[in-house]
């Protein structure tokens, strides 16, 4: 997809990031490996709707590894995981990528993984290795989960923009805030997790009721957040979106800015960098995978420099590996958040089922 091409068509399949090149059969049409059977030289790749790479990166890929990429999308990463645990004696392909740090206990428990340590693993910052010992996963990619806001609204509105979590609740922003559903979306499960982490396990429950009380609206999923209800997103000006709040990503400014013709010396998107919760993307060979050689190429491929390095004004998110510089287009309206909020995966593991139901009755009830 090229540059000039408008933000919202650019940004219209993100979850983690966005695509440039959005990939939902490539390959030869003899199929491939995995659910498609047949073909050794084809490699499945099953992901969330999210996976992007540049065309001349895959082509290079394939040429020098002699595997074809197929690439088998399969919804919101939670639901792409939910598939996978249920096709885990019959995986749909060789390698998922798009669990994340939320939802990475629940792939492991079930078994749909088995162990490799990608070539090129020693590269990758230890804190995103959570997995370590065992390899069952390998990190791709990481970012933060933050409140976004339409710069527009605000100046207009003569307010200031909302930059915690407790800001989020004052009569000032009522009405304003979309976010998207726990149970079924990975951001918001992440903004669940996140204020979680600010209140503890006894005051995330009594903060969501102050936001229900001061009008969060609650969508399915990220595209139907961002490119419909937010105001500030070229796909929500289109959509005679409202809210000028959206539970999105660090790096929705610097793809708001980087696809817009021309491009603005500062992006319309803002980031409230008081309600962020890092996020880390995995890849893992799936467990009884047809093509296991060909997908163990493919996680190579994954923590490569080539692909770190691509992988930025693709999917907007960033790279894992030491030896990767993020490109200019990105950095120049990225936002950088020194602090987001954390959990441990086994905290996590822990609580999250019994979160999930309890803000399900709470806030959708």
């Amino acid at each position: 997809m090229s540059k000039k091409k408008s933000a919202t068509t650019a940004y219209v399949a993100v979850v983690v990031g966005l695509g440039l090149v959005t990939l939902s059969a490539c390959g030869s049409s003899g199929g491939g490996s995995g659910a498609a059977g047949g073909d050794s030289r084809t490699v499945t790749l099953v992901s969330h709707d999210s996976w992007a790479v540049s065309k001349g990166v895959l082509k290079d890929f394939e040429k020098s590894s002699g595997y074809k990429v197929r690439v088998l999308k399969d919804g919101d990463a939670g639901e792409a995981v939910n598939k996978a645990i249920l096709s885990k004696d019959n995986p749909q392909g060789d390698v998922f990528f798009g669990v994340d740090n939320t939802l990475l206990s629940r792939a492991l428990d079930n078994g749909i993984f088995s162990s490799y340590r990608a070539k090129g693993l020693d590269e990758v910052r230890s804190e995103y290795r959570l997995d370590k010992g065992k390899d069952r996963v390998t990190p791709v990619d990481t970012g933060s989960l933050c409140v976004n806001y339409d710069k527009a609204y605000f100046k207009k509105h003569d307010l200031a923009p909302p930059s915690s979590f407790a800001d989020l609740t004052k009569p000032a922003y009522k009405n304003l805030l979309v976010t998207e559903n726990a149970s079924t979306s990975s951001p918001g499960l992440g903004f669940l997790l996140g204020s979680a982490a600010k209140y503890g396990d006894d005051g995330w429950q009594p903060y969501w009721k102050k936001l229900k009380a001061n009008g969060l609206k609650v969508v399915d999923g990220w595209d139907q957040a961002y490119n419909e209800e937010f105001s500030g997103s070229a796909g929500g000006k289109k959509a005679g979106g409202d809210r000028p709040l959206v539970v999105s990503y660090a790096s929705s400014p610097p793809a708001e800015a980087v696809f817009a013709d021309p491009q603005p010396k500062t992006s319309p998107v803002g980031v409230a960098k008081g309600t962020c919760f890092q996020q880390v993307e995995f890849a893992g060979l799936l467990d009884g995978a047809k093509n296991e050689k060909g997908g163990k190429v493919l996680l190579d491929f994954l923590v490569s420099k080539k692909f770190q390095e691509d992988m930025p004004l693709n999917m907007f998110v960033d790279p894992v590996t030491e030896n990767v510089t993020a490109p200019a287009d990105y950095t120049k309206y990225a936002v950088k958040i020194d602090d987001p909020g954390t959990m441990s995966p086994r905290k996590i593991a822990d609580n999250r089922d019994d979160w999930v139901k309890s803000w399900t009755s709470l806030v959708l009830k």
